[in-house]
């Protein structure tokens, strides 16, 4: 991330008085098996899409809050991105997809033993999303089903 002088003068104004949310207390839930037993996914903020799925909408107000889901066999590099803000240098993510989404490091980590096995399926949101209400009400809940669903131990968020 940019140091806030270097940015816009419009985005350091957003950024200087936008209404943080804190939450408290942090939803926490202790792992309750070891690293080599647990199915491991990856949430990204990215906006990464795979092929054939809809971009992320740059028209939603207040954030497109919606996910894409990632298979666990998708090369990673065919992901597309859309994320929407300026706020940061894209251009490593555009070298190597796994900056912001490392499966091909978690797929190594399950094939030296390190963790169990990779989830068949992966979450993509849009960062930047600045009314999150409705992330929080409707997509979170339906990602976290997912997630559910195939049996995953253990999530690992990789914000951007």
């Amino acid at each position: 991330m940019p140091n806030l002088d270097a940015l816009p003068f419009t985005l350091r104004s957003f950024l200087r008085t936008y209404p943080w949310r804190r939450v408290d207390p942090v939803p926490f839930s202790p792992l309750e098996k070891s690293l080599e037993d647990c199915r491991v996914a990856l949430v990204t903020s990215a906006g990464l899409v795979p092929p054939g799925s809809p971009p992320f909408d740059d028209g939603v107000l207040g954030g497109d809050f919606s996910y894409r889901v990632i298979s666990g066999d998708e090369s990673v590099q065919s992901l597309a991105e859309f994320h929407r803000s300026s706020s940061f240098d894209h251009s490593g993510i555009a070298q190597d997809r796994n900056l912001a989404f490392p499966l091909d490091r978690l797929q190594e980590l399950a094939e030296s033993g390190e963790i169990g096995d990779v989830a068949p399926r992966h979450l993509s949101f849009m960062g930047s999303i600045t009314a999150p209400g409705r992330l929080s009400r409707t997509s979170a809940p339906e990602a976290a089903q997912i997630l559910v669903a195939d049996e995953v131990d253990l999530v690992l968020l990789v914000p951007v």
